[in-house]
């Protein structure tokens, strides 16, 4: 998955898009100058939404210029990575609270030949996440509670970003920050500068 030689990467979530129209909706973003395609997938348990699977992610594949983005809001994802790895996910990212063992499955997701990203929800402390740093290509910080989209950013979140920024920094680790969740012109800002 290569990145472009901005700052910042934009990964627009289908999860906005008309789900009839997933191929112009992906073509669209892609002309627009997206970077990635932001793949939510909930299963109605680890959160209360329900949302796609992984023949979803197989079927935008062949569309798709973009890497995949698949965040995986689950519960015992360590049950379904090996089929959105299939499906053509580039990035997997999952949930510190969704499973009993994340260095494991962060390990699996890279032997899948994806790149294994960690995140968690609003509530959890960051340094939950420290210690599986090492093993991710990718953080991601939810600025919402995760399940519902069209929520407002939760600028106390932004304090989180700059804990993340600090730690990778601290262990001289260069994995990407992802913020999901409100983003606008006004609370990009506000990232950028966490």
């Amino acid at each position: 998955m290569s990145t472009s030689k901005t700052e910042f990467l934009v990964a627009p979530s289908i999860l906005s898009a008309d789900f009839s129209r997933l191929a112009e909706e992906i073509a669209a973003i892609t002309e627009a100058g997206a970077d990635w395609v932001h793949v939510d997938v909930m299963d109605g348990h680890f959160v209360p939404n329900l949302t796609i699977g992984a023949p979803v992610v197989k079927s935008l594949k062949p569309v798709s210029k973009l890497p995949l983005d698949c965040h995986l809001m689950i519960e015992h994802p360590e049950k379904y990575v090996e089929d959105f790895a299939k499906a053509g996910a580039s990035t997997i990212t999952i949930h510190v609270e969704a499973t009993s063992d994340p260095g494991g499955l962060l390990n699996r997701i890279r032997e899948l030949g994806c790149k294994p990203g960690i995140t968690l929800k609003p509530g959890t402390d960051a340094k939950t996440i420290f210690p599986f740093l090492p093993l991710v290509d990718l953080v991601l910080v939810m600025t919402v509670n995760p399940g519902f989209s069209g929520q407002s950013f939760m600028k106390e979140q932004a304090a989180k970003i700059s804990l993340v920024r600090e730690e990778l920094k601290r262990i001289g680790h260069t994995a990407l920050i992802e913020v999901d969740g409100g983003i606008t012109a006004e609370t990009a800002k506000l990232v950028r500068e966490a």
